[in-house]
């Protein structure tokens, strides 16, 4: 089976979740129409990844200036139980296409957030939502962490998706959750756009027999509103210079890095490949040693199969 995947390297609306949806959604009619049928977009693209915010912290105090920043980073991520989750659906079931977005998410019984990942099916709305299960260094100032029912799978028309959020993938046994449930296109979302990025999605690929989708955004300084300028003056210029990549289940790179630039990287993935690429190496299967290692995952849900409204996240 082959399927035709995009990776979006953009640049959200900083901090303004309405106008970044609607970015979201003319892409996805532009690449739509090229015959995509999944569309991802990277982490927290929604209201946009907070490169070189402090938020007024700092160990001991507060400032009353972070704490209304977080108020309108809070006030601008996503509500899975609002219309903008419906905003989304409508995007996927319109075109037609798998809709994989990176969001930070905010839940109404409390007053954390999180870095999710949402999967939208085109014909079932939301399959589920992976949480970040651990957000990397002062993220954790803005991001909660997730437990082990936040690492899902979905089994869809276009094969099993699954994957992790940046530095997660940096976990061996986290990354042996996705591997455990057959993923087939494995979505990492990033905000790391370091050269060795590349070299860990080409070794995911490569350990996990499956084809990888590395998606980052491109971000300068300039693109933040002027009334956060004086927070990242600091900050290079080139702030996030992006690097997305798609990587084939032999560690091959099909399409990119991408760096430098906004853009897409299309390819058309052949599933058959992954079974092809399992003669020499399965790391769930002849590899594994059963007999030696036991792996076992506290509370994390089975491969959630499209259709099966009872499995929904």
């Amino acid at each position: 089976m082959k399927v035709k995947v995009c990776v979006i390297q953009e640049s959200p609306v900083f901090f303004d979740k309405g106008r970044t949806i609607s970015k979201i959604e003319e892409l996805c009619e532009q690449y739509a129409a090229k015959g995509c049928e999944l569309i991802v977009f990277p982490e927290s693209f929604i209201p946009g990844y907070p490169r070189g915010f402090t938020f007024g912290a700092k160990i001991g105090s507060r400032t009353a200036e972070g704490r209304k920043l977080y108020a309108k980073y809070r006030d601008n991520s996503i509500d899975l139980e609002s219309d903008d989750l419906k905003h989304l659906e409508k995007i996927a079931e319109s075109l037609n296409i798998y809709l994989v977005v990176g969001v930070t998410e905010k839940q109404k019984h409390n007053g954390s957030l999180y870095c999710s990942v949402l999967y939208i099916s085109p014909k079932e709305g939301l399959l589920g939502a992976h949480r970040k299960i651990k957000p990397t260094g002062t993220e954790r100032l803005v991001w909660a962490d997730a437990g082990g029912e936040s690492l899902v799978g979905f089994q869809t028309r276009i094969g099993k998706l699954g994957g992790l959020i940046c530095w997660e993938n940096y976990m061996p046994l986290a990354r042996m959750s996705m591997y455990k449930m057959g993923v087939e296109i494995y979505i990492a979302p990033t905000a790391d756009s370091r050269p060795e990025w590349t070299s860990t999605m080409k070794h995911i690929a490569l350990e996990g027999r499956c084809f990888v989708l590395g998606c980052n955004q491109y971000f300068t300084k300039a693109m933040y509103p002027d009334k956060y300028q004086h927070l990242v003056e600091d900050e290079d210029e080139d702030i996030c210079p992006g690097g997305s990549v798609i990587v084939s289940p032999s560690g091959k790179i099909i399409a990119g890095p991408l760096f430098g630039k906004s853009g897409v990287l299309i390819a058309e993935l052949d599933l058959d490949e992954i079974s092809m690429s399992k003669l020499d190496f399965d790391v769930v299967g002849h590899y594994s040693r059963n007999d030696i290692f036991q792996f076992n995952v506290l509370g994390q849900p089975e491969i959630i199969t499209e259709g099966t409204k009872s499995g929904e996240s």
